[in-house]
């Protein structure tokens, strides 16, 4: 879950990889719930890289997610390739691969029951495989794309009871945007993401972005059952840029957590003079 999700695809679509058009890398933290102990937490590192041809897109992710003591690294490579249907539109489908590392130290929890035998057994971590893939129809001023970034679900016993079983849901995303010019230099971006994971409610997120002078993001957005929030991006040269966004929680959590917070940076490295703007 990311409040910034439209700068971070990546991470459930492989065929944004390459769609820069540079070599650029983002990291992006977040934080949730700040203040309950062991509070959700998950970080994020990107590259990607046109591969000689612009038509083919080669990147990476690594994904460290946490809830208490329960820790998942997730790492995946990314291949996509683009097809023009268009003198300014295009295709591109892409494809991950990976490995998700699980573990949960069960022994070092405080528990009610002591003698409880699903807490005193050593838990050895779990590599699950990982693949999965996407399709991202793209202009220059509006997108959609559709993937299925976990295909594999993988399901274990972590103690040696059947109480205490993890799996790996499939999920299937889909996403789109579009860019108005509102003044010469006010832009309009409205977004939406969908999210459909077995055992687990559907989800979209709403967004309202506004970029001034080409330079500066304000924003809000709405995620259904669960937050609104605002979002901030910085562009500094077109290459390097600073997000931030807060959730405000519309359920009961709301009495006990001190807020959600998601820090987003971004560089581009480019052999061109010139790198256009891009507004997703």
């Amino acid at each position: 879950m990311y409040t910034q999700y439209i700068f971070n695809m990546q991470t459930i679509n492989p065929a944004y990889t390459g769609t820069w058009q540079t070599i650029g890398f983002l990291a992006i933290s977040r934080l949730q719930w700040v203040g309950i102990e062991g509070h959700p937490s998950t970080q994020t590192f990107s590259l990607q890289s046109p591969f000689k041809s612009e038509n083919v897109g080669l990147g990476m992710n690594v994904v460290h997610d946490k809830i208490g003591m329960e820790n998942r690294i997730l790492f995946n490579l990314d291949y996509s390739y683009r097809l023009s249907i268009g003198e300014k539109t295009s295709l591109r489908f892409g494809i991950k691969g990976g490995f998700t590392n699980y573990s949960n130290p069960l022994p070092f929890y405080t528990v009610y029951d002591p003698g409880d035998p699903n807490f005193m057994t050593d838990v050895h971590n779990k590599f699950m495989p990982s693949f999965g893939i996407g399709a991202f129809l793209s202009s220059e001023r509006a997108y959609f794309g559709v993937s299925v970034p976990k295909l594999v679900e993988s399901k274990f016993n972590v103690t040696s009871s059947d109480n205490y079983t993890i799996t790996d849901y499939r999920q299937l995303y889909t996403s789109g945007g579009l860019v108005f010019d509102l003044t010469r230099n006010i832009k309009f971006k409205p977004t939406f993401i969908t999210k459909l994971v077995e055992q687990a409610p559907f989800q979209y997120d709403l967004s309202a972005n506004f970029l001034f002078a080409e330079k500066f993001w304000l924003g809000a957005m709405y995620r259904s059952g669960d937050a609104v929030g605002v979002i901030a991006q910085w562009i500094f040269q077109n290459r390097f840029r600073i997000g931030y966004s807060a959730d405000f929680t519309t359920t009961d959590v709301r009495k006990y957590h001190k807020g959600v917070h998601e820090i987003m940076v971004s560089y581009e490295v480019d052999w061109r003079k010139f790198i256009s703007p891009r507004y997703f």
